[in-house]
């Protein structure tokens, strides 16, 4: 239990969160389109591969196995699943809808039924137990049309098939969701553009050029669905999607301050400044300059951007970020899309990814000073390996630790006067790792017997986590 009994507000919107790539599965069925994870094969490698200029989005099965192609059969066992959801007592389920479900190839004029009837079903189920779905319309789901024939989000086309998909799902879901996100972790396209705007770097040399034009291209997008969200669905919210790390010096040594504080300017708060406040912040007309980046846009670009702010800030946080100005292979420490310099003071998870709560805390109030407008953390949590006992019960006492950890810091940043709306932690079922196309990075409540070679019976079972978050619900974080 928690030394400190946390205030919480009523209506706190507690929950769990996944992305329909990584757990659907059913990636023919449906009507459905290929889309950009249909074709990352799985393991540790396929974020190098992936981010190689010249990847050729083509599916060999001879030589790579495609994890998302199954995923965890969610496409099948939503009720089930569903049903485990609401018996932890979650008022919320952040998921997302895989575009090519939709619009099989991107840029037809008419969408595709069974695939609005799937996602019908899904809200109805959630709705049912009393669970809020927080939808995000693109998240890292582009179709596979729109990056072989357009080039992905190079191309100003896409916008107005981002808007007529969007469009859509407002008209049809007007009456079922109530909380939309644009586009997931909008911000990591600078370092992985493969994920976010649907391509790979021509060449790593026109790597910022090609991506913060894509991002342009997003922005004005996103501005059009606030727009519409708004118009369809009055009374409906609708926020942009950042990963977040609090960016520290590894001394106060200036030089590595400055670093440091160039680094947070450049990564945390472009794309917030843009699709909150409205405008490019003033400090990118320097770092646009420094790095010959030179954005096309049309006379109108700005005055949508500006007239359709977002409603709030959803956001991913894992870790914090430590860097140095000059660093060697040595120092480098691994991360989720980013990397900096191992910070002495931190442990780190399976995967090397540093545990630091206190870097929430600091987050959550960075983004409510910065642009005072709702926030709301829509994904966290930790990925590690779990074991079956002999028993069958699987106690994950270190995910609890980190959970814990990182609600006391919620709880903590509500006490500093931000304004959170929710949590929804990342993973709350097991799925597919993004980044690594790996089921044994694990992040759930709930354990799918499913590997990395692809056998298990997909039999759902209660991690010990999964009574702690219940009661965590129950008492509204007051017991942790």
């Amino acid at each position: 239990m928690s030394k400190t009994a946390y205030q919480f507000p009523e209506g706190f919107l507690w929950g769990g969160a996944t992305a329909a790539n990584q757990l659907e599965g059913a990636y023919l069925e449906g009507g459905k389109g290929m889309n950009l994870a249909d074709v990352m094969p799985g393991g540790k490698i396929r974020l190098k591969m992936i981010s190689t200029p010249g990847f050729d989005f083509e599916i060999h099965k001879e030589k790579y196995s495609y994890p998302n192609h199954d995923g965890i059969d969610f496409y099948h066992r939503y009720k089930e699943d569903i049903a485990l959801f609401a018996e932890m007592g979650f008022k919320a389920y952040r998921m997302s809808i895989a575009w090519s479900r939709i619009f099989p190839k991107g840029d037809e004029l008419e969408p595709n039924e069974e695939g609005l009837a799937f996602y019908d079903r899904v809200f109805d189920e959630c709705l049912k137990h009393g669970i809020e779905p927080v939808v995000t319309i693109s998240h890292y789901e582009m179709p596979l049309h729109l990056i072989k024939e357009y080039g992905g989000w190079r191309s100003r086309e896409v916008i107005a098939f981002f808007e007529r998909y969007a469009t859509t799902l407002f008209n049809r879901y007007k009456n079922k969701v109530k909380y939309w996100l644009t586009f997931n972790e909008i911000n990591g396209a600078v370092f992985h553009p493969i994920f976010g705007l649907g391509f790979s770097p021509s060449t790593e040399d026109v790597r910022l050029q090609e991506s913060f034009q894509g991002l342009h291209h997003q922005f004005v997008a996103s501005s059009l669905a606030v727009k519409a969200c708004h118009e369809i669905i009055p009374g409906a919210q609708i926020g942009c999607m950042l990963i977040y790390a609090p960016v520290y010096s590894i001394d106060c040594n200036p030089s590595n301050v400055l670093y440091a504080f160039q680094e947070e300017q450049f990564f945390n708060y472009i794309c917030g400044d843009v699709q909150v406040r409205g405008e490019y912040p003033a400090f990118s007309k320097r770092f646009f300059k420094e790095n010959g980046i030179t954005i096309n846009m049309q006379d109108s670009d700005l005055e949508t951007i500006k007239n359709y702010p977002v409603d709030f800030i959803s956001f991913s946080y894992y870790m914090s970020r430590t860097e140095k100005k000059e660093k060697t292979a040595e120092e480098k420490a691994a991360g989720n899309i980013f990397s900096g310099v191992k910070n002495p003071y931190l442990k780190a998870s399976d995967w090397g990814w540093e545990i630091d709560p206190v870097g929430l805390r600091l987050a959550l109030n960075q983004l409510y000073d910065r642009y005072r407008v709702p926030l709301f953390v829509v994904e966290n949590g930790l990925g590690a390996y779990d074991k079956v006992e002999e028993d069958g019960s699987i106690n994950d006492d270190y995910r609890i630790d980190y959970l814990r950890g990182h609600i006391e810091a919620m709880g903590e940043a509500i006490e500093d006067g931000v304004d959170l709306i929710g949590y929804t932690s990342w993973g709350c079922i097991d799925l597919v790792s993004a980044s690594t196309g790996e089921m044994s990075k694990r992040y759930g409540y709930i354990y799918v017997d499913k590997h990395d070679d692809g056998t298990g019976t997909l039999e759902r079972k209660k991690k010990k986590s999964f009574f702690w978050y219940k009661n965590v619900i129950a008492t509204n974080g007051q017991e942790l």
